[in-house]
């Protein structure tokens, strides 16, 4: 009887895991894959200076629904900790603490999104100046999101472990998300060597595949009763 009541509320833990991370993948897809190329235009500050003051309206949504990455991020990460600690403390708290530096990268990008339409909506009077300060939040906003890919990729190699070790969900999918982790290490390095590489944003393709199974599992059915 306590074993039931011990695994549904595991289960309830696990839904609530999914609602966090697909509020997260939601929020990115829109944030970073729809908006951000309204206002941000790559190696054109000045046509992006111009979009923030345009479409100042577009680019606080864009900057909103970086809050809502950063915030669902956070949970997220709590929650996998709150699901796995009973049973593996250890890469639970890595699993966490790795998941909320991927939310002080991106809050990093919030931050400078935020300074981008600030200056871009200032008093500064000297066009050249503003346009310089946007081509540095541009790159800042860049980076935060390319250099984060460490954590990105390294925050899956716990989870991938965990439920690879305990089979309480399929062990093909920890399999995936640890390869997806990988994915992401070398397209990151790859990115910062200065390597042209042209296949480089596939690499993290099984990292997709891996979260939006377990957001699918997550909220599905949960995790399975332990063997032991």
């Amino acid at each position: 009887m306590i074993g039931n009541t011990e695994q549904k509320q595991l289960i309830k833990t696990a839904r609530i895991t999914g609602v966090w991370y697909l509020m997260m993948a939601i929020s990115g897809i829109l944030g970073f894959m729809v908006f951000h190329s309204q206002i941000f235009v790559s190696g054109n500050p000045e046509q992006t200076l111009t979009n923030l003051v345009e479409l100042e309206s577009t680019a606080r949504i864009r900057l909103l629904f970086e809050f809502a990455i950063v915030i669902s991020q956070a949970l997220t990460a709590v929650w996998f900790y709150k699901l796995f600690k009973d049973s593996y403390e250890l890469e639970a708290w890595t699993l966490g603490i790795w998941g909320m530096v991927n939310a002080l990268a991106i809050m990093i990008s919030a931050i400078s999104i935020a300074s981008a339409i600030g200056v871009a909506n200032s008093d500064i009077s000297v066009m050249e100046d503003k346009v310089v300060l946007i081509q540095v939040f541009q790159n800042i906003i860049s980076n935060a999101w390319g250099i984060g890919g460490l954590f990105f990729g390294l925050w899956l190699f716990p989870m991938g472990y965990i439920v690879i070790k305990s089979k309480r969900m399929p062990v093909w999918l920890g399999r995936v998300i640890i390869l997806g982790g990988i994915g992401y290490l070398i397209t990151t390095f790859i990115r910062y060597a200065g390597i042209d590489f042209s296949y480089n944003r596939f690499l993290i393709l099984p990292a997709t595949i891996g979260e939006f199974w377990m957001i699918g599992y997550l909220l599905m059915f949960g995790i399975r009763p332990s063997n032991e």
